[in-house]
């Protein structure tokens, strides 16, 4: 009976099918093929002008494709700048990009490193040891994981490619990763069914206080590169600014089911531990712990964004050591104001998410009132 509780959630993927191509596939005279390195008979600088320029001559023996078992020579760098990290060795797997002009002429460049398996790899460890470390609920938790992914590839994304408001597909989209993660990663449990609850009340109010905060500091959405690209490189017209409320959703989630989880939990093990323990008492000792786990918490979740922004504080220190514009002016712009408000709204929930949770915790585990 308790699965019946997915069945609403699972219509919309239903519902919002996949879109089609939101534009046709240019003609291209472009293909793209994988290789291995076979050998490097020169390398070394050449001069362009002022610029000095890596270079190697290269032999790829193409393992894919029509033209599999093809050995091929060629310069890589040159004309094309590259960097010592991108230079090859024989044995590299590489991808190869053929070029053919209207003449029919080919040129063959390195276009990237084939690493594939090895990122394959670095997955399937992380699941055997999820699966080692955590049993079933590791499994589970997988489940979850690649679930919300499918969620965001196959409902959100194109939602939004679709011309929908962002905010409201990505809140949506957010509730049911919700409800499918948790459920499948901590089992069907009253604890668990609190922990929703909760998850799904901050995730509401960490929503209305990114609008406020949004609107407040005048953001378009426009703060990044990707979001200017969004203009002109698809054809449907896309809300940037919900957009940029939806990352904060989807960001903020993440580390609020933690928060929730965790929360509910531990007050139900106090309980269990001592029931006689009243609901102020409970909430007393659940506010210990949970003071420690926002410490810790909002400080991951803040770091997590700066990982993302690196590109953002290289170009504060640029900007402020070329002394072109004043650091008010540079802190003031939409590429800084974005990521903090989008900090500040997601560390906010997670605040937020605590008492709401350690509440309902001690009340609905106190009294068994479901």
């Amino acid at each position: 009976m308790k699965k019946l509780v997915f069945l609403p959630f699972l219509l919309l993927l239903f519902l919002f099918p996949p879109l089609a191509s939101a534009q046709s596939a240019p003609q291209t005279s472009q293909s793209y093929m994988r290789g291995t390195v076979t050998a490097v008979t020169k390398q070394g600088t050449r001069t362009y002008g002022e610029i000095k320029n890596l270079f190697q001559q290269v032999s790829v023996k193409i393992t894919s494709g029509r033209e599999r078992g093809k050995t091929v020579s060629f310069e890589n760098g040159g004309m094309l700048s590259i960097s010592r990290d991108q230079l090859v060795h024989p044995g590299d797997k590489v991808i190869l990009s053929k070029l053919t002009d209207p003449a029919g002429h080919t040129q063959y460049v390195i276009y990237d490193q084939y690493r594939l398996p090895t990122l394959l790899m670095i997955i399937g460890l992380f699941f055997v040891l999820v699966f080692i470390f955590s049993g079933l609920r590791g499994f589970g938790a997988t489940l979850g994981l690649l679930i919300s992914l499918l969620t965001i590839a196959v409902f959100i994304i194109p939602q939004i490619l679709a011309g929908h408001d962002p905010l409201t597909v990505s809140i949506t989209g957010a509730l049911f990763i919700m409800i499918t993660s948790i459920y499948l990663a901590h089992g069907f449990s009253k604890r668990t069914t609190i922990a929703v609850t909760a998850t799904f009340i901050s995730l509401i109010l960490t929503g209305v206080l990114a609008v406020i905060f949004v609107n407040l500091a005048h953001l378009s959405g426009l703060g990044s590169d990707d979001a200017s690209m969004l203009q002109v490189g698809v054809k449907t017209a896309i809300n940037l600014r919900g957009l940029l409320l939806g990352g904060v959703i989807i960001g903020a989630l993440g580390v609020l089911d933690d928060t929730t989880t965790t929360q509910a939990a531990t007050i139900f093990e106090l309980i269990k531990t001592d029931p006689n323990l009243s609901v102020q008492q409970l909430v007393h000792k659940g506010f210990l712990i949970g003071r420690e786990h926002i410490a810790s918490l909002v400080n991951t979740l803040v770091l997590a964004y700066a990982g993302a922004a690196m590109g953002v504080f290289i170009f504060i220190i640029l900007s402020l050591k070329s002394g072109g514009q004043p650091w008010w002016v540079i802190f003031n712009s939409e590429l800084i104001a974005e990521e903090l408000v989008r900090t500040m709204a997601g560390s906010i929930g997670i605040v937020l998410a605590v008492p709401i949770t350690t509440y309902m915790a001690a009340v609905f585990g106190k009294y068994r009132l479901f």
